[in-house]
């Protein structure tokens, strides 16, 4: 069934379902559709508002986004009742009648992204909607040659989490403003990348971004990063970005954080020609010994603390401190998968 077909079929439910009248304010006109997910067939309703709804059936204990309550779109989960069956459903609702014959194109890209995704048809509902939202957002200036580095330091993490968690997304807390890239309530990880070709000299930012959770630790991981081209070794980014869309089992969540670094897929056309290979990857343990300043250790030595936008690099380059060893690297992956539970 195509586009043209199934936009038919859909206007054709909603229509007849209009004419009909409903016994009561809380209760839905359905009609199913032949869009079938592993929870049973998708369908179209009509409220006793006479607004259109297109329901997506998903797991009793299934949580939806919330968020979208209005004035244009409403989502939120329903269960819906009759003599034979009773099955919950994510409800999205359109509540402008004026803005109809949109709402009849989203739901078109739904059933046809439900489609792909049988066994996770709110998952394809998500990911409609985000690209729906994309549309209207203002575009950033591309980033930097930086702070591209940076993102892809930081999704090679967060891949290795997801591997092992696919809500590990969780746990990637530098876009939402922590100071720590990754951080549990006692475990976390700064992520630093670049593309020099000698030496180990990450920039710190603040005076808290070395400063380990309260009884708990910090591990700094350090890659070199070589731009390479399109017909070379190496990983572009926006396969890396696919990949972790992939594995991760929230993309709206997802989708959110990497806006909030400055990457929208919208944009990977600006992104193409950007790969990189990790040619170095040393891990450290930000403890006593370990170059940098932070608020608590001025506090400790009795210096106020009133300098602020504080801006520092620090060198890794020598043998000290020593690199952490890959069996240590391997227990803070697990302490961080554990934590998140």
């Amino acid at each position: 069934m195509n586009d043209d077909t199934l936009r038919g079929l859909v206007e054709e439910r909603w229509t007849a379902l209009e004419v009909e009248q409903t016994t009561g304010e809380r209760r839905l006109r359905v009609s199913h559709l032949p869009v079938i997910s592993d929870h049973g067939p998708l369908a179209v309703g009509v409220d006793h508002g006479g607004h259109r709804h297109l329901l997506v059936p998903v797991h009793s204990h299934r949580k939806i986004r919330p968020g979208l309550d209005g004035p244009v779109l409403q989502l939120r989960k329903r269960a819906l009742e009759d003599e034979d069956t009773y099955q919950t459903y994510a409800d999205l609702a359109c509540l402008r009648d004026d803005l109809g014959d949109l709402f009849t194109e989203l739901c078109v890209d739904v059933l046809e992204a439900s489609k792909e995704l049988p066994e996770n048809p709110v998952k394809a509902l998500y990911r409609v909607l985000d690209r729906w939202r994309a549309l209207f957002l203002g575009q950033d200036a591309p980033l930097g040659s930086e702070q591209l580095a940076g993102l892809f330091g930081e999704l090679t993490l967060l891949n290795r989490l997801l591997e092992r968690d696919s809500s590990a997304h969780r746990l990637w807390r530098g876009p939402e403003g922590h100071c720590h890239d990754f951080s549990t309530s006692v475990t976390a990880v700064e992520v630093k990348a670049s593309t020099a070709t000698e030496g180990r000299r990450p920039q710190i930012h603040g005076l808290d971004q070395l400063e380990a959770p309260v009884g708990g630790d910090l591990c700094l991981v350090w890659f070199r990063l070589q731009r390479t081209t399109m017909n070379s070794s190496g990983t572009a980014l926006v396969e890396l970005v696919d990949r972790t869309l992939r594995l991760c089992d929230d993309e709206g969540a997802l989708l959110e954080l990497l806006a909030q670094a400055g990457y929208r897929p919208a944009d990977a056309d600006h992104y193409h020609s950007v790969r990189f290979v990790i040619s170095e990857e040393q891990w450290y343990s930000v403890g006593p010994g370990f170059p940098g300043l932070t608020g608590r250790a001025l506090t400790e030595a009795g210096v106020p603390v009133s300098v602020l936008d504080v801006k520092y690099t620090i060198d890794l380059s020598g043998e000290t401190p020593a690199p952490m060893e890959p069996n240590h690297v391997s227990r803070v992956i697990d302490c961080l998968i554990q934590e998140s539970v």
